[in-house]
Order: structure tokens, then sequence, then C-alpha cells
């Protein structure tokens, strides 16, 4: 078995296998590189694009004619666009499949593609042209899901929820998955507000668990996040659909209850400790700091550093 690369290792993998070479015949209208500049007869003008890895990428919802065009003469034409492209030294295909295209799927796992991953309105297959194992990382193989521990310092009092059609009828944080794009902060208090009708505001990440083989991830790993929120409304008002119950629980009783999860026991005890001798303690503040590509952003997670570290141009 290979080892398993982290991320990092993989895009350093990568930035190492593809290597652009020269691409001579490789120049569309807009300089673009990969479209097979003289198909053989009876096949279509494959047109795609040299990504950062010198890989190609070609997205057949961007062809002429591609409602006209048959699956027999589309094999014919990817397979000579492959041989070229295998011929000038490219390592790997990306070929992106509209779903009203998917006719093209056989035609192309039968020069070798593989599924890769699937969207809502597309799927895309991948070749691997270079020497060896395919070394292309794996789609996202995680699921995120966020809960957010409402606590009021003033009352002590925390919120939790049991939810409806559960074998068990657990207390719990209010929470549910992360959507794409979205920050988890964010999850924490949209979740919150969907189920109880409270509002809340993300003070800070509490703990994290990780679950792999996890049959409601699909069978894939699973990460669930609580978070400290702060409310800023009181009067409960909760979803009948998916919460038989809902209420403010004490702090101390939710710690000591056996009716409940043992990760939200878990972290209403750190809760507990946090409130006795201080968030300090327990928090995992946030901090967004610019990323390396221009004009994004990313947030951090870590304990609260202090000014004068945030500002130290070196260590003495």
């Amino acid at each position: 078995m290979r080892p398993l690369l982290s991320w990092a290792g993989r895009r350093a993998v990568l930035a190492r296998t593809y290597s652009p070479g020269p691409s001579a015949g490789y120049r569309g209208a807009s300089g673009a590189q990969g479209y097979v500049r003289n198909p053989p007869v009876g096949t279509c003008d494959l047109q795609g694009e040299l990504d950062r890895f010198g890989g190609i990428s070609l997205r057949l919802a961007r062809l002429d004619a591609l409602d006209r065009l048959d699956a027999a003469a589309f094999q014919k034409g990817l397979q000579a666009a492959v041989q070229q492209w295998r011929s000038e030294g490219r390592t790997a295909v990306w070929l992106h499949i509209p779903i009203l295209q998917s006719r093209f799927i056989a035609p192309a796992a039968s020069l070798g593609f593989c599924f890769h991953h699937a969207e809502s309105d597309s799927s895309t297959l991948t070749l691997w042209l270079g020497e060896g194992p395919s070394r292309l990382p794996g789609y996202a193989s995680h699921q995120v899901g966020v809960a957010g521990a409402v606590f009021d310092e003033s009352t002590r009092k925390i919120l939790v929820v049991q939810d409806r059609n559960k074998l068990k009828n657990m207390w719990k944080f209010p929470g549910g998955l992360s959507e794409p794009g979205e920050d988890i902060g964010d999850t924490a208090v949209r979740e919150v507000f969907e189920e109880t009708g409270i509002k809340s505001e993300f003070r800070s990440l509490l703990s994290i668990r990780q679950q792999h083989t996890n049959p409601g991830a699909f069978g894939k790993s699973d990460m669930y996040i609580i978070c400290r929120l702060k409310p800023y409304s009181f009067t409960i008002n909760f979803c009948q659909h998916e919460c038989l119950r809902c209420e403010w629980m004490d702090l101390n009783d939710l710690a000591k209850t056996e009716n409940t999860t043992p990760i939200t026991s878990r972290v209403a005890r750190l809760l507990l400790y946090g409130y006795r001798e201080g968030f300090d303690k327990i928090d995992l503040a946030v901090e967004e700091l610019p990323a390396v590509h221009t004009g994004l952003f990313y947030k951090l997670y870590h304990k609260e550093l202090p000014d004068n570290y945030k500002t130290m141009k070196g260590i003495d």
C-alpha cells in the first residue's frame, strides 16, 4: 500500500509531476493551449485548457454543436486527443461532462477514464497519462457538521434540543451540516436559529470530533465541530419538523445528566470549567488573515495570542 500524503504533500507531488512542457500545435484563438489541430475526419474538435500543473482540462459545455455530436464521433475525437496529449508529455486529463450530455460518459470510460466526482449539474472524469499509478488527489472525503453551544453566562443556562425521529431522544446542542463556502461560526449561528429561533453570535471554537466510515456521511469521514455562542434572544420558537423538545437547561444539570450524548456531556463539562476558571482556558479564538492568493482571506482558529506577539518582528 502506498503511504498516504497530506494535502500539502499531494500538492508538492503534483507540482513536481505536472511540469509544463512545450506544446506545439496547442494554441487556441484565445491563446489557450490544449486542442487537437487536425482531428480525424468524422470526429470532433476537442478543445482543452492547459492547467497550471501541465494537465489538460476538457469542458464539454464549451464545445460547439455538442447536442448534434454522437457518442461514436466523440469517442474517436477523444481518443485522438488523448494520443496527442500523451505524446506531448501531458500527465492527466480532466473531463467535465454536463448532466444532459451524460451519454459521453460510457465512450470516455471505454478509453480508461474514471469518475473523480460529481456536482448537481455535471460529472468530472479523469485519465492519468503519466507513468505508474495515478497521483491525482482524490475529491473531498469529509463532511463538516457544526453545533452551537449557546451559553447565557448571566443565568448559567445553555440551549439544548432533542431531535425528532431518533431512536433515543437525548439532549444535544442544535446544529447541522456546513454549506459549501460557509464559515464554521456562520454555520453554528444559522443552524441554531433555524432549529430554535434563538439569535446568537459566534464567540469561539470549543472542540473538533473526527470520525471515519460514518454511515451518516455516506461511509466517508466526518468532522463535527462545536462552537461557543452568545445569545441575543431568549424566547424559544423551535422547528417542529426537526426538534422534539427545546429548552434552556442549567449547565451543571447538563454536565451531570445521563440523558445526553458523550460529546455533549464532555463539552458541557468543558464549558463549566471555562465559566468557573475563565473562557480563555478553553476558547480557540478566530482571526481573519490574508491568504497567499490575492484578494482572498482565511480564518485561523487558535488560543488567543497576546498583542505584543502579534506585532513582534522577531524572537529574542
